[in-house]
């Protein structure tokens, strides 16, 4: 990450001759994805900073990455990889100072950094000579605003009419200062004074009407973009967050595996000269792949370059797909109904297969390979993902069934950026499809005491959750079904299991789920791009007899949990009721592996209730 100039913007025009840059820190660029991307709150050292919008990245054309089907889906021209610029250059990823608010410990003066004249380099107090500290606080709303903690409001608007006329104060001229008098850990131990003589505690400062019961409404602020790029007319509350807060930053990632078409050579060197080749005709076509050497012996031939350029053209001329459609479950989007198909279809390994080979297991030792519930199971020996940032949100997540997302903010300022930033990973995985026979069956039973009803409380919680958020008159509907929550039950258990069996910690890998009327599957892969995603070992637990014990050992593993029989009977559980049979201490799994941030997830609909009211998948 590249140091910000002098003026607190990074590479404004007034200090760019006269700034050297230097850097401040590094992530890793798949952090820039899921943990420090645009719009989040970083800590470096004593400082604090927030990460800067596209349009001031220092991106490389040799670092683009081309997935068509994401592409498409999310409109976008197509994905970088965040900068990994190498000191002294400072170029890369730039931030900006925030909060601006700072705080001396020894003087307790409490105002913008611009104004303690002390030694940038360092950082310091000019009277007091020694290091500030930034703002502890920070307020933001639902859609995404965030600005400085408004100390002279939240002190002054605390005062009766009557005495605020006998004490003027000028905020711009206001001496304020920040105490901590230690008497206590909570916010009534922080004051704010007040050189007009007031003070007060920060008490009450994280109740959710704190700053609408003092009249503190939204500015807008959008620090990211600028100091002054803010939006008018904000309607929503304001909410006070410690600045390192999980929930001042929540992500937005869409990822999509490179499946066929897409994941063999020839395509991928028809995406990096696509603006070469598509729109040309056939003899253009030629002309260009003679002198790029691909039609020489033992490379390609004509029909099939062609043939691959036209493919590249129909994918663009499909558009991408309406926002307002992407409003449902990713585990029933078009997308992945494309990847099952492929999911459940060979794909030999060969030398032009480079990122997808799916093959099916060779038969165990035992005469029966077959697993009782399990319809299918395919090896995927070689898998690419590309996982993109789409957008972010503050406060709460956005949620797969959020209508029109309005709550999602943008990473740029500019619109002619068209490219998201990404990362692709490497891995290897297995395939799991249930018996659709019997899962059929299973979803049929009748009775009280069933699994359709266990996840039918799930759906009603969560169309309630929905409900809270929507505008009014907005319908609502939950697509949590009985089979979504076995599946995805499923594949925390395999998880965890096999992250015992095999030595990857649980976070290396993750789940993809497929659920709809017409599939049921997951695919259980490696997820991280570091050395744990390289061990193998993954696709070997695809093995009839391997499997088969690793299944039957998790099955046995999650019948039991250490706070039965309150985990069992429990009639909702989690985040706003959205979990039934499912706790830290049986089923639930690190949130990077997670794809519904461990929501929805019920064990007996796998192995059943102890007193059989309730029959499981694989009882």
């Amino acid at each position: 990450m590249a140091r910000r100039s002098a003026s607190g913007t990074p590479g404004t025009a007034t200090h760019r001759e006269n700034t050297r840059r230097t850097p401040l820190g590094s992530v890793r660029r798949a952090q820039q994805i899921t943990t420090y991307g645009v719009g989040s709150l970083i800590a470096i050292g004593d400082q604090s900073y927030i990460v800067s919008s596209l349009d001031t990245w220092g991106v490389r054309d040799d670092d683009i990455i081309h997935e068509p089907r994401l592409q498409q889906r999310l409109g976008v021209n197509g994905f970088r990889l965040p900068p990994a610029a190498q000191a002294p250059t400072g170029n890369g990823v730039k931030v900006r100072r925030f909060p601006e608010t700072y705080a001396c410990p020894d003087c307790h003066a409490l105002k913008l950094f611009r104004d303690f004249g002390g030694r940038r380099s360092d950082n310091t107090c000019g009277d007091c000579n020694i290091p500030l500290t930034p703002s502890r606080f920070v307020v933001a709303c639902p859609h995404g605003h965030l600005d400085e903690f408004p100390y002279w409001r939240w002190l002054h608007s605390r005062r009766g009419e009557e005495r605020r006329s006998r004490h003027p104060c000028d905020p711009g001229k206001a001496d304020l200062k920040l105490r901590s008098e230690g008497r206590t850990a909570s916010l009534r131990g922080i004051v704010i004074e007040c050189g007009c003589g007031e003070s007060a505690s920060l008490e009450g400062a994280f109740s959710r009407d704190a700053m609408a019961a003092l009249g503190i409404a939204c500015r807008g602020g959008r620090p990211w973009l600028g100091r002054e790029a803010r939006e008018d007319n904000c309607s929503s509350s304001l909410r006070v967050l410690q600045r390192g807060a999980s929930a001042a930053w929540f992500p937005t990632v869409a990822s999509a595996l490179s499946i066929p078409p897409w994941h063999n050579k020839l395509i991928q060197l028809v995406e990096r000269k696509q603006r070469h080749l598509v729109g040309k005709s056939d003899d253009r076509i030629r002309e260009f792949a003679e002198d790029e050497g691909w039609l020489d012996k033992g490379c390609y031939t004509t029909e099939e370059i062609v043939k691959a350029v036209r493919t590249m053209e129909n994918v663009a001329q499909e558009g991408s797909e309406d926002p307002e459609e992407i409003t449902r479950f990713e585990a029933s989007s078009a997308l992945r109904q494309e990847e099952y198909r492929q999911l459940c279809t060979v794909t030999e390994e060969l030398p032009e297969n480079e990122h997808f080979v799916c093959v099916e297991p060779e038969a165990g030792e035992s005469s029966d390979t077959r697993i009782p519930g399990v319809g299918r199971t395919m090896l995927v020996k070689r898998l690419r993902e590309v996982r993109a940032l789409q957008s972010f949100t503050r406060i709460e997540p956005l949620t797969p069934t959020e209508a029109g997302r309005q709550r999602a903010v943008g990473l740029a300022r500019s619109e002619e950026i068209d490219w998201l930033p990404a990362v692709e990973v490497i891995g290897e995985g297995v395939f799991l499809g249930l018996d659709q026979e019997k899962l059929i069956a299973w979803e049929a039973l009748s009775g009280t005491d069933t699994p359709a009803a266990r996840a039918e409380t799930l759906r009603r919680n969560h169309e309630h959750r929905l409900r809270e958020r929507a505008e009014d008159g907005v319908p609502v509907h939950s697509p949590v079904t009985t089979r979504f929550v076995l599946l995805h039950t499923l594949a925390h258990a395999l998880i965890n299991e096999w992250s015992l069996d095999c030595g990857y910690p649980a976070s290396s890998l993750r789940e993809r789920l497929y659920a709809d009327d017409n599939m049921a599957g997951v695919l259980l892969y490696t997820a991280t791009s570091d050395s744990a995603g390289s061990l193998g070992g993954i696709v070997a637990q695809g093995e009839p007899d391997r499997l088969a014990q690793s299944l039957r050992s998790a099955l046995e593993r999650i019948s039991w949990c250490s706070a039965d029989p309150l985990c069992m009977e429990s009639d909702s559980g989690g985040v706003h009721g959205l979990n039934r049979a499912a706790c830290h201490a049986c089923i639930l799994l690190p949130e990077t592996s997670c794809e519904m941030n461990n929501t929805f997830l019920d064990r007996a609909l796998l192995v059943g209730t102890p007193d059989e009211k309730v029959i499981g998948f694989f009882s």
